[in-house]
């Protein structure tokens, strides 16, 4: 099953407040439209931890 979420917060990587999307299917991400899994301020991001969550969440799968 595929699930899109929208997340929200600053982003230091960019220095400025964004709107990221995110995709998963079967629990595994497939899509999202920042540097999500290469970015070194991932651990302390909050749109990365929200993200994080999200994967972490198959209880709709």
């Amino acid at each position: 099953m595929e699930e899109e979420k929208f997340f929200s917060g600053y982003c230091r990587q960019i220095d400025q407040s964004r709107m990221v999307s995110a995709v998963k299917e079967n629990g595994e991400l497939v899509e999202v439209d920042c540097c999500y899994e290469s970015c070194i301020y991932r651990p302390n991001c909050t749109v990365g931890q929200a993200i994080d969550r999200f994967l972490e969440n198959t209880d709709n799968e």
